[in-house]
């Protein structure tokens, strides 16, 4: 049985994380990207905020690369695809990509999720978690797109799962998903 890779690409509160906790309970491991922002901010001392976040982001950038995060979580990558196949939830610049990419060839899968933009906006100002102004949301879809090469990953998905409706619709989406890379 083939062990795949998901790649999990989109703009921030299009769904990324939801896909990876359906993906998570139908048993595939998950490696979640951003936790190598939020492990350094700890490392730095920094409070978590966007600003912070975008800060340590592109220093880990300037220092690794543009391919910074798939290099710094292929260890975990490989360790969980030992004994399950993979959710890679956040795979964000075009360099990620290529790099998950060549290592992993037709192993990997890249799943977009996409919202428009005022969906995500409110989904954002409303999350419990580092809500974001309009303001903030708007400027980090720029930087996104503008310094981190983020749209080539989405425009390679080989699924595009639109998430304008409810969390159980985009679940069952997911379900199908899931079952057929199984």
């Amino acid at each position: 049985m083939t062990k795949h890779i998901i790649a999990i690409v989109g703009m921030p509160g299009a769904g990324k994380s939801e896909v990876a906790t359906v993906f998570d309970r139908e048993g595939f491991a998950c490696v979640h990207f951003g936790e190598v922002t939020l492990e350094e901010m700890i490392r730095r001392g920094l409070p978590v905020t966007e600003a912070n976040e975008r800060q340590v982001r592109e220093a880990l950038r300037a220092e690794h690369g543009m391919a910074a995060y798939a290099v710094l979580n292929q260890p975990k990558i490989d360790a969980a695809l030992e004994s399950s196949s993979v959710v890679a939830d956040g795979v964000y610049s075009w360099e990620e990509y290529v790099v998950l990419k060549e290592r992993y060839g037709h192993q990997m899968v890249t799943v977009a999720v996409v919202a428009s933009p005022w969906t995500r906006e409110q989904r954002l100002s409303s999350r419990a978690v580092r809500p974001l102004t309009a303001e903030e949301v708007a400027s980090r879809d720029r930087s996104e797109i503008e310094n981190i090469n983020k749209g080539g990953p989405i425009a390679m998905a080989d699924i595009t799962l639109v998430n304008e409706g409810s969390v159980e619709d985009l679940e069952r989406q997911v379900r199908i998903i899931a079952e057929g890379l199984k």
